[in-house]
């Protein structure tokens, strides 16, 4: 018995093991910014440039790219400027970042989730050029990409070059789902441009977009330096790359299929949806449900690339704290096919069914305020369709001709 046992917790261990390390081997995609160290840093010759990084800004060895242009030879790095959470992912979501100086390499670091989100002037003072390495999620709720073109914009008002070092869509480059921004009063900083919920695009390819389409009322000298090797059937797992969490939910490589698959139904409320639990984004469980029969109602749905286990979990926090909640857990058995923001509303909809739960209009009862799902959404329409009692089908279909009319105006900035 004692043996097995050793065998088993062997065998764990060196799962485990394997899981934490990174292959030796070279991936699939050579990264913007390997592709920058292979041109010998062409691309910032003679200019002094600052950084918009964070975490997730590593090559494939986990080689930061503030490390790698600060010891560069040639390389003029003098400014560091973070994002939300922080150059070093040290802020919780929706903090403000303090702006400091780096105790690292001695380098002022400038805020851009504090007193303002665009830098300014004086932060922009005494450069030539300002590099963006960020990795997105691919969803347009991901400040990230705000954060982007805000800066694109004041580097266009200054004369100064935007560089972006271009990443993967760990989502892919052919998925495109969900409402467009369709009212002026949503827009903001978790729908800031023109796109889909999920775009489909890489941050480069983006960049390009807002840049030409006057979604910024200063058009930036813009420079993208593009990947190797990526092709947009990729998902995060094809790349061959390791995975750094962009946010403190966003642990790994599929996160971000989890998260733009159930984060509309967690700003509804009524449910879990695995945060403060090991499982974020990766649940939707609540009290008095009975797992087995959500799981079945979800699988009957038959959504291609995606099937719902049972599960029963105690959340360490969360409005659920201390209570024992059951509900489904999601299984992505096809990464590039799933439908994925269609979930949040097929979930809804299953809800209601098997527990007689109608969280929309539980959320109404108790004048929840819905400011922040309808600026998700990017429009009311999804709020107003709940209203009136429309089904997750017919949602998901009025999304139809919005995402066509956006696969269409993509195609000219397309890189891969």
């Amino acid at each position: 018995m004692i043996k097995s046992l050793i065998r088993i917790a062997f065998v764990v261990s060196t799962a485990v093991y394997t899981c934490a390390c990174v292959s030796a081997a070279e991936p699939r995609v050579k990264l913007g910014s390997e592709v920058l160290v292979a041109h010998k840093f062409r691309e910032l010759a003679g200019k002094r440039v600052g950084l918009i990084t964070n975490p997730s800004g590593v090559n494939h060895n986990l080689e930061s790219t503030i490390d790698v242009l600060h010891n560069a030879e040639g390389v003029k790095l003098v400014a560091l400027f973070g994002p939300e959470h922080g150059i070093y992912g040290d802020v919780p979501a929706g903090d403000k970042v303090a702006s400091r100086t780096d105790q690292r390499t001695g380098l002022p670091v400038h805020s851009l989730y504090g007193a303002t989100r665009k830098p300014t002037p004086e932060m922009l003072k005494g450069l030539d050029a300002l590099v963006y390495d960020l990795q997105d999620t691919g969803c347009r709720s991901y400040t990230f990409i705000s954060t982007m073109g805000v800066a694109m914009e004041a580097c266009g008002a200054a004369g100064i070059e935007f560089i972006v070092l271009d990443r993967p869509n760990p989502l892919g480059g052919v998925r495109v789902e969900g409402p467009l921004v369709e009212q002026e009063k949503l827009r903001s900083f978790v729908s800031r441009w023109d796109v889909p919920y999920v775009y489909g695009m890489t941050c480069g390819e983006l960049a390009r977009m807002i840049n030409d389409r006057g979604w910024i009322t200063n058009r930036c000298k813009l420079t993208v330096v593009p990947m190797r090797g990526w092709k947009r059937s990729m998902v995060w797992r094809d790349t061959g790359l390791p995975w750094v969490p962009t946010s403190p939910h966003v642990p790994h490589g599929e996160s971000p299929l989890f998260q733009v698959a159930t984060g509309m139904l967690g700003e509804i409320g009524g449910v879990n949806i695995g945060i403060g639990y090991t499982l974020p984004f990766q649940c939707v469980a609540a009290t008095n449900v009975n797992p087995h029969q959500l799981a079945e109602a979800m699988n009957a749905y038959n959504l291609p690339g995606v099937r719902f286990q049972p599960v029963t979990y105690k959340p360490y926090y969360s409005n659920f704290k201390d209570e024992i909640i059951g509900g489904v857990q999601l299984y992505f058995t096809d990464p590039a096919g799933a439908p994925l923001t269609a979930i949040n509303y097929y979930a809804l909809e299953a809800l209601k069914k098997i527990a007689s739960r109608d969280l929309f209009d539980e959320a109404v009862k108790a004048n929840k305020k819905f400011e922040m799902f309808d600026k998700v959404n990017g429009t009311d329409a999804t709020r107003r369709a709940l209203q009136a009692g429309k089904s997750a089908t017919e949602i998901v279909l009025s999304w139809k001709a919005g995402e066509e009319q956006f696969r269409n105006d993509r195609r000219k900035y397309l890189l891969y």
